[in-house]
């Protein structure tokens, strides 16, 4: 799964070239592409939360009904359930993945009514870690062989008691990351990441 979300208001021509570099990459990278032709189709990689099992896809500002349609398409091997996302600018804003069948979720109201319709319309029973601070639940999982469980999550500086709650994941090494600038544009950690699960050839 990859998030590759582009700032709308970069210059088109910007726009064009990061569009390519990536396009680029990821042949190289022999990955399969999916490419959205229909214009009214929108789709943030803000609002699509991958849990290993199935797809959350938030309806936001950023993603529509037919862009939710188009990754269902894509990926029909996973059940994909959309989510209304009434507050904050995407689904990510105030969730992630902290790990396998963990859900990281902010603590105020509209992300605890966004989790309740995720349990609703799940087969699945997921594990939940409520961090105080919306922006903080948006976390960046890897498992890495050398390392195991790592999870990139908010610098305590900026949210001391989010961060507290990061602490009771004992078996996660955690790396804690400042996203002060990046909050300022309204971005998070996934914003900024392109994660790949490929093996290498030997």
């Amino acid at each position: 799964m990859v998030e590759f979300v582009l700032n709308e208001f970069e210059p088109q021509q910007m726009r064009n070239r990061l569009t390519e570099a990536m396009r680029r990459a990821l042949k190289e990278l022999e990955l399969n592409i999916v490419e959205m032709s229909d214009e009214n189709a929108t789709l943030d990689g803000g609002d699509v939360l991958f849990t290993g099992r199935e797809f959350f896809v938030g309806l936001s500002k950023r993603t529509n009904q037919r862009g939710a349609e188009i990754l269902a398409d894509a990926f029909k091997d996973y059940a994909v359930s959309t989510v209304p996302v009434t507050d904050g600018l995407h689904l990510k804003s105030f969730c992630s993945m902290g790990g396998p069948g963990l859900i990281v979720i902010g603590s105020s109201e509209p992300a605890q009514k966004a989790l309740k319709i995720m349990q609703q319309m799940s087969d699945h029973r997921y594990n939940k870690l409520t961090v105080p601070d919306d922006i903080a639940a948006n976390t960046i999982y890897m498992n890495l062989p050398s390392k195991g469980n790592v999870l990139l999550h908010c610098n305590p500086e900026e949210f001391p008691e989010s961060a507290k709650v990061f602490e009771k994941l004992k078996d996660h090494m955690l790396i804690p990351v400042s996203n002060m600038e990046k909050v300022k544009v309204d971005r998070a950690l996934t914003c900024c990441s392109v994660l790949i699960n490929k093996k290498a050839k030997v």
